[in-house]
């Protein structure tokens, strides 16, 4: 009998993606036979770091306080990624493969690519990280600007910091591109934006995670309800149920125009490790026919799964409705100036 895919669980059902630790194994099992020689001690000390910043004990940030973007969303992605990495390299012929140092960089980008949603201790005017998902790319980089050093990597600071504008909107891919010379360095991020892409679709509980946290990101985010070129107000996102609606489009379109367009369909290096099946592709087909079967239904009690969020406050999902509707009152009584509107610009 087959298991029940668990909602913490990465798409193989095999490994914890709630947990740093049992990710890092994960990635250990992964790189250690890819490059027996290389040193994987500053993911260790990546990944250590990872955790003790999510969870607020990182002096000069608070832990992670947004619902979508959590802790599990991060560790998955850098699952997926650490896959796609060892994937390419097992496929290429030696000339193209990246090697063991552009892998840790690499895993290690992607592991703080969503940082930027954390608050530093002097963002005092901001209540979560959410109103920094206009801008969390950028914050980002300025974090790995300063934390790749640590780990002695200063040499790879005008890679990490370019090639983390794959998971974003914020910079046009061939800006990108023409600052990083190295076609590896490319795929590389390449690679990072497909992991990003994939893993998140692929999530079990992702039309819930839409309806019921992204929402909420969005709104504080000023995603939902941004300033119209007028001055008033767009409502892009009406309420969950209705980004729910745009999601296929949404999807199709990523899979048209970045997965299978901008990043060359790079989601397909994870067939050398699954006999040519893509799991994650399997589970985004997924999770879009039965989104398409609600669609057609309009059963809305179809999505009834409540994942646990992995966040360093109590009660974060209460915090964010009430920050949500409290913003939403706002703008529709007038009192959300421009300014605060457009912070996430």
């Amino acid at each position: 009998m087959k298991s029940v895919r668990r909602s913490d669980f990465d798409v193989t059902n095999t490994v914890q993606v709630s947990s740093p630790k049992a990710v890092a194994s994960a990635v250990e099992a992964l790189y250690r036979p890819t490059w027996p020689k290389l040193s994987l001690e500053p993911l260790a000390r990546a990944f250590e770091h990872f955790e003790r910043l999510f969870a607020g004990e990182v002096p000069g940030y608070f832990g992670v306080d947004t619902v979508y973007h959590d802790r599990q969303h991060t560790l998955d992605i850098t699952l997926a990624l650490a896959r796609l990495i060892v994937g390419h390299d097992r496929m290429q012929p030696e000339a193209a493969r990246l090697g063991g140092e552009r892998a840790v960089i690499g895993l290690i980008t992607g592991l703080f690519h969503d940082v930027g949603y954390l608050r530093r201790t002097d963002d005092v005017e901001s209540r979560n990280g959410a109103e920094f998902t206009r801008t969390h790319v950028s914050r980002g980089a300025r974090f790995l600007q300063e934390y790749l050093p640590v780990l002695g990597f200063d040499a790879w600071v005008p890679v990490a910091t370019q090639i983390i504008h794959f998971t974003g909107y914020e910079m046009p891919f061939p800006q990108i591109e023409a600052k990083v010379p190295d076609r590896r360095d490319v795929m590389l991020g390449h690679l990072l934006g497909t992991a990003d892409m994939i893993a998140q679709i692929a999530d079990r509980c992702y039309l819930e995670k839409c309806r019921d946290r992204l929402y909420a990101e969005f709104v504080l985010g000023g995603v939902a309800l941004p300033v119209a070129a007028n001055g008033g107000r767009q409502v892009k996102y009406a309420s969950g149920l209705d980004l729910l609606r745009q999601t296929p489009d949404f999807v199709a379109e990523v899979r048209a125009k970045r997965l299978d367009g901008q990043f060359n369909s790079a989601y397909r290096y994870l067939e050398a490790l699954y006999a040519g099946r893509n799991p994650y592709i399997e589970a985004i087909d997924r999770n879009m026919e039965y989104l398409r079967q609600i669609l057609r239904s309009e059963n809305w009690r179809l999505l009834r799964r409540t994942p646990p969020i992995f966040a360093a406050t109590a009660d974060p999902m209460s915090t964010m409705r009430g920050l949500m509707l409290g913003y939403i009152k706002r703008v529709w009584s007038g009192q959300v100036p421009e300014a605060e509107a457009a912070k996430g610009k």
